[in-house]
């Protein structure tokens, strides 16, 4: 027969590691929603509440969720954008994404398009897609004309969360682009000869009606005059 005290000793520990559990899965629920805790210098892209100091290119659906999100949906045969008034040379970017669908999408960086349409003349887009295994281009960069630019190493696959939030970085100073997802620092590339150096930041949603994306806490540092 146990005694009591040996009883009592593992109903505290039991109930201490169920405390220790609940909390940190509230931090985790908390973590999802909460504004993101940023060093001095950055300042908040997206209000969560509208699109002020965003543009809308083409004709794709772009709306605020009741969560305070970008949720962004293709419903024409051809690409969309949501754009910053504002153009960017040097920058931090720091965002959250979730893709939920099979369409792929980007940040586009340094971008110019033409007049009021989605064709984009310059810059280049740091890929976004949901696609898992060694052919997972996510963090890699693609555009001005030439495709793909640089590619992350296959051992980066596993990083993202398919369907799931992930955490991006999205590091731009002169030609040296560096990448972090979830923390993990994926891609670290230096561009050779750019075709632009300063344009609007742009989130894409894929053609043929395939994306659907959410966006949130997106936040910048613009190191442009430092």
């Amino acid at each position: 027969m146990k005694s009591s005290s040996v009883v009592s000793f593992r109903t505290v520990a039991a109930l201490a590691v169920l405390t220790l559990l609940t909390t940190s899965l509230a931090f985790s629920q908390q973590s999802q929603t909460r504004p993101r805790k940023l060093a001095p210098g950055w300042v908040q892209l997206f209000n969560g509440k509208d699109f002020t100091n965003w543009r809308k290119v083409g004709a794709e659906k772009w709306i605020v969720d009741e969560n305070g999100a970008i949720y962004g949906e293709g419903i024409s045969d051809k690409y969309g954008y949501l754009a910053t008034e504002k153009s960017y040379r040097d920058f931090h970017l720091s965002l959250r994404y979730k893709c939920e669908a099979e369409g792929n999408s980007g940040v586009y960086i340094h971008t110019k398009f033409e007049g009021d349409t989605p064709k984009i003349i310059a810059g280049r887009q740091v890929e976004i897609d949901q696609t898992t295994g060694n052919n997972s281009p996510t963090g890699g960069v693609y555009g001005d004309g030439r495709g793909w630019v640089a590619w992350p190493a296959p051992e980066f696959e596993a990083v993202q969360r398919p369907y799931d939030w992930n955490d991006m970085l999205i590091q731009v100073e002169g030609n040296r682009y560096i990448v972090h997802l979830n923390g993990v620092e994926i891609l670290d590339f230096t561009y050779p000869n750019p075709i632009a150096e300063e344009g609007v930041i742009a989130l894409q949603l894929h053609s043929g009606g395939k994306g659907r994306m959410r966006f949130r806490d997106i936040y910048i540092r613009d190191l442009t005059n430092r």
